[in-house]
């Protein structure tokens, strides 16, 4: 059933698109809008605005723009009457019945619903999986192992955590529900041997589900219950058009939450390391799909917060992995506040937590290292230092770390305690840092950059014709201005010159008939075409003065009326010419060329008008 016109638009005015967009994208206010960086595209200057006023959001880069539901569907990729019920969700707004089981739109595409389709496999998995995992006989030995790892059932529930019996059930689970076979195939569950035969890829292995930022299962990784060492400990999925590892952050979804309440993000290796932590009330810790950090995952994280710990094994590779790790972030950004714990005795987080319990994890987080305090550490490994020759080494590649410090207070500290533990005199040392500060001056930092906000950078845009301004000018003063619609639509002809325009035009007539007042949020709720929202909310974001004059209008409607058709008949006798030429019609070129010169002649005069 369709979901009514009137309950819609109930769901969205009794939701601030703030509080929603403010779950993905952290977002500062700069004047009347707030900024953020854009879900929809990676970029290192904030364009993505929202009015909160208007309760619509717009990327001056990419474009993208609309009101609350626009936002959802772009982001997760869900129909508009799935977005519907997911802001009435977030917002605890009770949705009748009737309206739940709205399927996709029909004008969704048929990758968009392949992808749909491949998310409700692994959802379907995830809920077989666990249910053998906690209601069978042949999940006893997978339980059993995670209660002696210290998982409680309340956890296993929380993540729903499953078991692959060495019986591999899930291909005839799926046979039973006729599920299409190259689906299947698609959707990385299964393996494929030479004769096209599928079977489950996942046999006897305890099941952690993977999913995106949207909450949806995408994949899982499994972790082989007996020791063979024949086979991987823990198996992925392999990448499908709905997984790709480099994308991915573990607990993401449940982390946001508690990362936008002011806890920083807590990077670990490893998803029992993840799930140890929230189990015991940390619940701000997300991972990685492997050691390396990518791009993808570093934005998704600067997204919503700036605030990073970085939680990684106390062994030997978990501090090189740590050390990739702060290159990683301050390569990409410079701003991010990342700290970084240091597990001791080569401990894993889980390990550490299992042994010495939450509190004294916590304390450890609380005395989390800055980035160049763990690289100082992390240096002296790979010296002797009782050897003179790496102390000088040492101490030579120490400085330069200590010189990118940014807080001189800080570099004097840094300093101090070198030239105390090696009973090297200050000054010698400051002597080495100061030509390495005038090299790599501090760059000087804008009003803007000093609150953490950029000012919009917006993309060039297509170059409007006088006709086009004047259009995006009208219809917006149309729109907001009650009297100004009124004069222009009851003027003999009036017709918008460019399609786009005139079809919004005819879709707030019937918005008019309605609504009292104009409302761009309500109003986009109306129009399904996405090039049409764009140029909505384009129309909507034009800067203009408080209040129309007579004389703007008047000079918007004369150019549409009168200097719009003759750019009409030019583009058409110009097309004409065209053709003449191709074919050696040499009278009738004259003849084009003729009128063609007159309406030059014409429009130069008018634009002198």
């Amino acid at each position: 059933m369709k979901i009514p016109e009137d309950v819609i638009e109930q769901i969205r005015s009794q939701v601030n698109i703030v509080d929603v967009v403010s779950q993905f994208v952290q977002l500062k206010q700069s004047g009347k809008n707030l900024f953020g960086l854009c879900p929809f595209h990676e970029e290192r200057t904030p364009s993505f605005s929202v009015s909160e006023e208007k309760q619509i959001f717009h990327c001056f880069s990419c474009g993208r723009g609309g009101n609350v539901f626009k936002f959802l569907m772009e982001l997760q990729n869900i129909s508009f009457p799935e977005a519907v019920k997911k802001v009435a969700e977030m917002a605890n707004i009770p949705l009748d019945k009737k309206y739940l089981e709205v399927g996709h739109s029909n004008g969704a595409s048929e990758e968009n619903s392949r992808q749909k389709q491949l998310v409700e496999l692994h959802e379907q998995a995830v809920k077989l999986y666990h249910h053998i995992l906690t209601n069978t006989k042949m999940g006893e030995a997978a339980l059993a192992y995670l209660h002696k790892r210290g998982v409680s059932d309340e956890t296993i529930t929380t993540y729903q955590l499953g078991y692959a019996p060495a019986q591999r059930l899930l291909k005839p689970f799926f046979d039973e529900r006729h599920v299409d076979y190259q689906l299947l195939r698609k959707s990385g569950l299964f393996s494929e041997d030479e004769a096209g035969n599928l079977r489950d890829r996942f046999v006897d292995r305890v099941m952690y589900p993977i999913r995106n930022g949207s909450g949806q299962t995408v994949a899982f990784s499994g972790r082989l219950l007996t020791t063979n060492p024949e086979m991987p400990k823990y198996l992925n999925s392999p990448e499908t058009e709905t997984f790709n590892k480099r994308k991915i952050l573990f607990n993401l979804d449940l982390a946001r939450t508690n990362i936008r309440n002011q806890q920083p993000a807590i990077l670990f290796e490893g998803f029992m390391d993840v799930i140890s932590a929230y189990q015991a009330g940390i619940k701000s810790g997300i991972a990685s799909m492997g050691t390396s950090l990518t791009e993808q995952q570093i934005y998704d994280i600067k997204r919503i917060t700036r605030d990073v710990v970085i939680c990684y094994d106390g062994d030997t590779p978990g501090q090189k992995a740590i050390k990739r790790a702060i290159d990683e972030f301050s390569h990409h950004d410079t701003n991010l506040n990342v700290k970084v714990v240091s597990i001791p005795n080569g401990m894993d987080p889980d390990e550490f937590i299992r042994s010495k319990g939450a509190d004294d994890f916590n304390k450890l987080l609380t005395h989390a290292q800055a980035p160049v305090e763990f690289e100082l550490n992390y240096l002296k490994k790979q010296y002797n230092l009782n050897s003179e020759v790496d102390q000088s080494r040492y101490i030579a590649e120490a400085i330069k770390l200590i010189s990118q410090v940014n807080s001189g207070i800080s570099r004097d500290l840094y300093l101090n305690r070198l030239a105390d533990e090696f009973s090297v005199d200050k000054s010698l040392l400051q002597q080495q840092l100061t030509p390495l500060l005038k090299k790599t001056p501090p760059t000087r930092r804008t009003p803007y950059q000093a609150s953490g906000i950029q000012p919009p950078a917006q993309a060039p845009k297509k170059q409007l014709t006088l006709v086009q301004t004047a259009e995006m000018q009208l219809l917006n003063r149309m729109l907001h201005y009650h009297d100004v619609w009124l004069k222009v639509s009851n003027i003999p002809g009036f017709a918008f010159v460019d399609d786009q325009f005139q079809m919004l035009y005819l879709l707030a007539e019937g918005y008019f008939t309605k609504a009292s007042e104009y409302n761009v949020a309500a109003f986009s709720n109306l129009i399904s075409e996405n090039s049409l929202q764009s140029l909505l909310i384009d129309i909507e974001m034009l800067e203009l003065p408080d209040s129309p004059s007579e004389q703007e209008i008047d000079n918007c409607v004369n150019i549409l009326m009168h200097r719009a058709p003759v750019d009409s008949k030019l583009k058409k006798k110009r097309a004409e010419l065209k053709q003449a030429t191709k074919i050696g019609d040499v009278d009738k070129q004259k003849e084009l060329m003729v009128e063609i010169i007159k309406l030059e002649q014409q429009k130069r005069l008018e634009q002198q008008v």
